[in-house]
């Protein structure tokens, strides 16, 4: 079975990461991860080291401007000829070279249920607006923030006591299982 190549992009610790990269030992995943490029230093670039994937840092202070690193990111992932690239916690608005190099082969996962509470505080939005169930989606990536296609999503309740970050622990829990779902399908499919 031929593994259609994947790229992940990360900017933490990389928990849907290590998800995929568990779910493709599998020897009937649709999918391999080919390179794992990250926005900063991030702590889920372990996970790629530790299992032998490329890796590569592209921090936006290291460049002259906002469009040179979107030149040099658009660059370094199409470098890989990936069929799907993954943004899994990647906090950064992609550009145009890498929306146009890969249209309709980007995907990201959001910590609320889209189109409610899009940008980088879905969680803290959802509580402070009361909600008493929010989740997860995964989108397909478009030049708006959080306003693509959605791919599938999740429901979490909201609990009484709950604070931004035992929630979003919660909602973690059922995204990681949901990206690779959806990275599977995506895979199998071409």
């Amino acid at each position: 079975m031929t593994r259609i190549p994947v790229v992940v992009l990360i900017s933490g610790t990389g928990s849907n990461l290590a998800a995929l990269l568990e779910a493709a030992r599998a020897e009937d995943c649709s999918y391999e991860v080919v390179a794992v490029l990250a926005d900063r230093e991030a702590a889920g670039l372990d996970h790629a080291r530790a299992a032998g994937i490329p890796s590569q840092v592209i921090a936006l202070g290291d460049y002259p401007d906002r469009a040179a690193w979107d030149r040099e990111l658009a660059a370094a992932v199409t470098a890989h000829e990936p069929q799907l690239v993954v943004l899994a916690g990647f906090m950064k608005l992609l550009g145009a070279p890498l929306l146009e190099a890969c249209a309709g082969r980007i995907i990201n996962t959001h910590p609320a249920l889209l189109p409610s509470f899009p940008g980088a505080h879905g969680v803290r939005d959802a509580l402070a607006h009361g909600v008493k169930v929010s989740g997860c989606s995964v989108i397909e990536v478009d030049a708006g923030v959080d306003t693509g296609r959605i791919l599938a999503q999740r429901a979490v309740d909201v609990l009484e006591d709950d604070t931004e970050e035992s929630l979003h622990e919660r909602i973690k829990a059922v995204e990681q299982p949901l990206l690779v779902e959806v990275v599977s399908r995506l895979t199998s499919a071409r």
